[in-house]
């Protein structure tokens, strides 16, 4: 096993963006550095904190509309580090309403204009149609994306960024394509959840890469199995995503 090296892992905004279980993202992120052995530094920041000096992942998460006029000044204020965290290709996940603020714009259904910060060339708009159910998605870096939407905002890519997945069951970022999520640099923007990671430890695992790639220069090992499991870990992911797969709409 590696020497532990730490590896600061940070969580936006997690008081108001994380109604749909998107701590499972920052709970697979630790066990996986931990079984590489590197030691994850958990950080949580809400709206007025202090940003940590050291920043090597950076995760964020879903929220309802009143969520986001909460944090929106605070991620307005924040947004010249995240701007050149993701221009030296810090890795990051954000999910449903902060994959949204990462765009530029939000406008609502009453026709409100939320702004985003513009890590990632989209705009979404609000809508009368909730995308509601299980999602699998293609992606030729990932390979098979599994996951569950719920959002009534459709978001829109600008030729800044590609698409994370293309749609083979559900809707993804609208009703007008196939695209699902959206990628920058190491900046992945998704709809999914329930959470994702758990489902898709190749995204997690591309992160982690990224992560002590930037901050150490080194390649990550195959995952490590933890003593005393009952069962390899990947295979009990395997066959959970062959169940998850298997669900209806």
């Amino acid at each position: 096993m590696a020497a532990t090296k730490p590896i600061h892992v940070l969580q936006l905004y997690p008081r108001d963006m994380n109604i749909y279980g998107d701590f499972g993202n920052a709970l697979v992120l630790q066990r996986r550095l931990q079984w590489r052995g590197y030691e994850p530094v958990l950080h949580s920041y809400d709206p007025e904190d202090q940003f940590p000096d050291q920043v090597d992942l950076i995760i964020g998460g879903g929220g309802q509309d009143s969520g986001q006029d909460k944090i929106q000044a605070d991620l307005l204020r924040i947004g010249e580090k995240l701007h050149a965290l993701a221009d030296t290709n810090t890795p990051m996940l954000m999910i449903c309403g902060l994959y949204q603020l990462f765009g530029h714009s939000f406008r609502t259904r009453e026709g409100r204009d939320i702004r985003g910060v513009g890590i990632l060339d989209v705009t979404t708009e609000g809508t009368d149609t909730r995308l509601i159910g299980n999602v699998v998605a293609e992606s030729k870096e990932f390979g098979e994306i599994l996951g569950y939407e719920n959002h009534s905002g459709q978001t829109y890519l600008g030729s800044g960024v590609q698409p994370l997945a293309r749609v083979t069951k559900g809707e993804g970022n609208n009703t007008q394509d196939s695209h699902e999520g959206a990628r920058f640099k190491n900046v992945i923007g998704s709809y999914l959840h329930g959470s994702l990671l758990p489902k898709n430890p190749a995204i997690a695992d591309f992160l982690i890469s990224a992560a002590v790639q930037n901050r150490y220069q080194e390649t990550i090992l195959p995952a490590i199995e933890p003593a005393g499991a009952a069962q390899p870990v990947e295979e009990l992911t395997r066959r959970a995503r062959a169940t998850a797969t298997r669900r209806p709409r």
